[in-house]
């Protein structure tokens, strides 16, 4: 046993050593990269318009470097791909090409130790206030409008005096920790907090008072009730335990009062005023600049505004005081609770959203159940994939869809699955629920690039292809030249389809870069015309061209064999993505060099057929940066 043990710890060392010594022999960034930078990257990379927005000589140290890691991550797969430097550019020699791989991965992508980054106060998004509102009042505030018959108007008080949150650095709306606080914002938070108030203690709230108090005879609430309504509501506002002291104050002062709910909405106002209650994570209590688990009120609320953009329930909020969420079976039985929940659609109607933009989808039509139907067919889409316990990789190949009698036409071989769906007398235009459809016989369909209102948002190659690459597969591209011009139209005498001409408009060096990764892919889907339909391809002349060749050199005839590629072949980078996309938004942040460990750990475990949306949101609920943190201390 004890010679075994030896071995075991002789191997150990061996490996160390040839680490240690791989680690040393490695290129640095000052004596190797640096000079190579300056010869080959530099010339475009530099002066007030830098190619790409990237100013190499603004990375002097490997410091520097490591803190640009998002352009090195992109740099290597350019050079990888003989992308970069431009073809009529001088080109490094395959040794200073592995030269600058070498240097990524032992320098940067194998020195990198998981941290779960430093905390950073955010604001309740509009999204998350507006919800978090409802659940500590038991209903929303909406604006008395008349509505003309089949017209769609945005009636949340909450959303339509907010500002709309810009999105942060991740991309992501949630993101706040750079929004400042405005005066503007404050008086709407003032505002909106006196009318729910107002409304709370109003004859037409009764019910939900007295559900805390009960029973308010003649309106007239007692001591004994105005103590009940502070014990209930402050823990609830800060979303943890409340000091008795705080309490004893806030009683001491109602029950001193001559009018009670005056003194109450006092209390409770200025409570819901606080940085407690519109800031997230503003009572977590430890020493700085330590790395450390969040406690339990803390994960309860990392969960609950991650899964259903709102604040924690009595459950989860129960779990958390009895020290047991932390515990992995019971955070997986709650996640399974969350996404059974109606509450659970944010993901989709928050998160993918904005990640796949579906806030574009339809916007330009006029028609109010046309716009809906196509609108929400990629919201059911997300919203099933995530809580249906479905494979990631669906994204890309689900073979289901949900359809109306809007939408119906673009799946012809499947939509008799449809049950009738009957008008009610004397409504001329009505909006129509979706039904989930399996698709037999629908082979052009399945997967969200292949939704119509996806299509038809993204009109064109370069569109469709820009979306895939970006939204897909997680690559970045840079802006396009000011003076990129359109597509030339076809010269007295020529007869050059779409795609012949386009090849003439990208034939610059510079451009070709970026277009070998988006034409192939934006071609690939040229069989779905602008509407979103399919059009069974033709032969001759009028064949339609969806061949294309990716810059890994695999080739496609049609979008069938390009989808089996980004599910076979391409599969790890879709789910990668999927993996950051998601991560950032829990996180409420953009992910950084430290969280590559956590990335990769994940993508590991889910990069498979199998792995589903849910076991996804159990990693990342049990991942480094989502169960620990560190404060800044005074001096950092």
């Amino acid at each position: 046993m004890y010679f075994a043990r030896f071995i075991t710890a002789a191997l150990w060392l061996c490996l160390w050593l040839l680490d240690s010594s791989a680690l040393a022999s490695a290129p640095t960034f000052e004596a190797d990269i640096k000079p190579l930078v300056a010869k080959y990257c530099v010339k475009c990379h530099s002066g007030k318009k830098p190619k790409g927005k990237i100013d190499f000589t603004k990375i002097a140290t490997a410091q520097d470097a490591a803190a640009q890691f998002e352009v090195w991550e992109s740099a290597i797969e350019l050079l990888g791909d003989d992308e970069m430097p431009p073809e009529d550019a001088k080109q490094p020699t395959k040794a200073e090409r592995a030269k600058f791989k070498t240097w990524y991965q032992e320098r940067l992508v194998r020195s990198v130790k998981a941290h779960p980054g430093y905390f950073k106060p955010r604001r309740l998004s509009a999204t998350e206030y507006r919800n978090t509102l409802r659940s500590l009042f038991g209903f929303d505030l909406e604006v008395a409008v008349v509505e003309a018959e089949q017209t769609v108007i945005e009636k949340s008080l909450v959303m339509k005096l907010l500002p709309l949150d810009p999105p942060g650095k991740s991309g992501f709306r949630n993101d706040t920790s750079g929004n400042p606080l405005t005066t503007v914002t404050w008086d709407q938070y003032a505002y909106l907090t006196d009318a729910a108030l107002e409304r709370f203690f109003s004859p037409s709230s009764k019910k939900q008072l007295e559900a805390i108090t009960g029973p308010v005879v003649d309106d007239s609430i007692t001591k004994s009730q105005a103590k009940k309504i502070l014990r209930s509501f402050l823990p609830r506002i800060y979303r943890r335990p409340v000091p008795e002291s705080d309490l004893s104050q806030a009683i001491t002062a109602v029950n001193s009062a001559d009018d009670f709910v005056a003194a109450l909405k006092i209390e409770l106002k200025a409570a819901m005023m606080s940085p407690r209650f519109i800031y997230r994570g503003m009572l977590m209590r430890g020493k700085s600049d330590v790395q450390r688990p969040v406690d339990d009120y803390e994960l309860a609320e990392r969960l609950s505004y991650f899964v259903w953009a709102d604040m924690p329930d009595a459950e989860l909020t129960q779990l958390a005081a009895e020290g047991k969420l932390g515990d992995s079976a019971t955070l997986e039985s709650q996640i399974d609770r969350m996404l059974a929940s109606a509450k659970a659609r944010s993901l989709a109607e928050d998160f993918a959203a904005q990640w796949l933009s579906l806030d574009e989808v339809a916007k330009n039509m006029r028609n109010p159940p046309q716009r809906i139907a196509f609108q929400s067919q990629p919201i059911d889409f997300m919203h099933h994939l995530f809580t249906a316990n479905r494979p990631l990789i669906g994204l890309i190949n689900g073979r289901f869809a949900f359809v109306n009698r809007y939408t119906q036409g673009f799946y012809s071989g499947d939509r008799r699955q449809l049950k009738p769906h009957k008008k009610p007398k004397g409504i001329e235009v009505q909006t129509v629920p979706n039904q989930l459809i399996t698709l037999n016989s629908t082979p052009e369909r399945g997967g969200v690039l292949t939704i119509p209102g996806v299509l038809q948002m993204n009109r064109g190659p370069v569109l469709r292809g820009v979306w895939m690459l970006e939204r897909i597969l997680g690559d970045h591209l840079p802006d396009p030249p000011m003076n990129v011009g359109q597509v030339p139209k076809n010269k007295r005498g020529q007869n050059l389809t779409f795609r012949q001409r386009f090849e003439l408009h990208r034939s610059k060096a510079t451009c070709a870069i970026c277009h070998d990764k988006i034409d192939p892919l934006g071609f690939g889907l040229a069989g779905y015309d602008g509407n979103g339909g399919f059009a069974k391809n033709r032969r001759g002349p009028n064949k339609i061209d969806t061949a294309g060749r990716l810059p890994s050199g695999e080739t496609f005839e049609n979008f069938q064999e390009l989808r089996q590629i980004l599910v076979t072949s391409q599969r790890e980078k879709v789910i990668r993505n999927i993996v950051r996309q998601m991560l950032s938004y829990a996180l409420c942040r953009k992910l950084k060099i430290y969280d590559r460990p956590t990335v990769d750990k994940i993508v590991e475990k889910v990069n498979n057929d199998k792995s589903t949306y849910r076991d996804l949101i159990i990693e990342i609920a049990n991942c480094l940066p989502f169960r620990q943190t560190v404060l800044r201390g005074k001096k950092s």
